[in-house]
């Protein structure tokens, strides 16, 4: 196993850049996830740190070890691929043991390593089966079994669990943390679905455009987001954006009004270290969860079903008015997007019997502790939520 240090790594097809200046270093034993949009990058950079393409620029070690210019064979990393690329061939013990076979270990020995891996893996009632004979589970799982059999340094996935149904990527997603657990070997597992990421990695890595966002905890980067485009991609519904501008102690959004937190006319921003300066008639981007976001009825002086459970809400909070444009219901919640006006959309949640319908006139209680303030040139955090 070995500590991984990418340092200003830059890849670039002709005059296209892939991915530019990536530095971070992955410690021995630890499991970090790379996750971001289709195209960011993220792919490029596990293919270029397996060997399999060529940095353009910048270092890359293995432990103290420069590896530049080692090829992809003799790096000793094992990756598995998104389509598992079993031998179709050959049944479930031959594909675990070829890696083995190529090094030439002695055959019982090889054979030893065969059924505790398949046993660790719960494969071992499958090891005569042939790749067509098994389910996508049971060759995902064959795919691991082969790439761990031989301990390698490193250990790369690449979307290991896209082509699984929603409850199989599930069950797996918790047999693969588990497995790291057992194994310690150094990880790093490329995903475009946050949830993997965010319950998979002790570290995340989110990129954009070939270019680190941020790197951090789970926690840290869905509560610390540095930017716009963290704040959003993470979270399920996504975090509202709301374009805004302030306007004597109100933040204006649309044809409606916020109250400014108290505490931000005052605030020493965490993300700039300096103070935040609120000018008048200038855009910016208000943020908040679907979470923190409570639902009344128009008609009525209560809370209709309010979205998160939460007894004692106060019923203070500044609204927000909203026609409901889409219902989604998912048993124990229900997801509604609504619109201010014309074009600005907010995502919130439900509970899971709530009775609205697209078109109901509904008010938002926007709590205020809760919202983030972003740059809206640049995207950069200015005001964290009061976490």
């Amino acid at each position: 196993m070995a500590t991984v240090k990418l340092s200003g790594i830059h890849r670039r097809f002709n005059q296209t850049t892939a991915i530019e200046n990536i530095t971070f270093t992955v410690p021995d034993g630890e499991f970090w996830v790379l996750v971001g949009p289709s195209g960011c990058g993220k792919s490029t950079i596990l293919r270029t740190i397996a060997g399999l393409e060529t940095a353009s620029e910048g270092d890359l070690y293995f432990g103290e070890t420069l590896v530049n210019q080692i090829p992809a064979r003799a790096r000793d990393v094992a990756m598995v691929f998104q389509n598992y690329a079993l031998y179709p061939h050959m049944n479930v013990a031959e594909n675990l043991a070829f890696g083995l076979k190529m090094r030439n270990l002695d055959p019982s020995a090889r054979q030893a390593k065969v059924q505790q891996v398949a046993e660790m893996l719960n494969i071992a009632h499958l090891l005569d089966r042939k790749p067509k004979q098994l389910s996508g589970g049971q060759q995902q799982r064959v795919a691991l079994g082969r790439a761990i059999i031989r301990r390698p340094q490193v250990f790369l996935l690449d979307e290991p669990l896209s082509n699984l149904d929603a409850q199989l990527r599930d069950e797996t997603r918790a047999e693969l943390k588990q497995l790291h657990q057992k194994v310690g070997i150094t990880t790093i597992y490329v995903t475009h679905d946050q949830v993997e990421a965010m319950t998979l990695a002790d570290q995340i890595v989110i990129l954009d455009r070939g270019q680190i966002q941020q790197i951090g905890s789970p926690q840290a980067v869905y509560h610390q987001p540095a930017n716009r485009m963290v704040a959003s991609f993470l979270g399920n519904p996504p975090m509202n954006i709301l374009p805004a501008t302030y306007d004597q102690g109100v933040w204006r959004i649309g044809d409606q009004t916020l109250p400014c937190p108290p505490h931000w006319q005052q605030i020493s921003s965490v993300s700039t270290n300096s103070q935040v300066n609120l000018l008048e008639a200038v855009r910016f981007d208000l943020g908040i969860r679907p979470e923190h976001l409570h639902l009344y009825l128009d008609s009525q002086d209560k809370f209709s079903q309010p979205s998160s459970i939460d007894a004692a809400l106060p019923i203070n909070f500044p609204t927000l008015r909203i026609t409901v444009d889409l219902v989604e219901p998912l048993g124990k919640e229900t997801l509604i997007r609504g619109r201010i006006g014309t074009d600005i959309m907010l995502n919130l949640q439900g509970a899971g019997l709530w009775q609205g319908k697209v078109g109901d006139r509904l008010s938002v209680a926007v709590d205020l502790r809760q919202l983030f303030l972003f740059d809206y040139q640049t995207g950069k955090t200015l005001i964290f939520a009061d976490n």
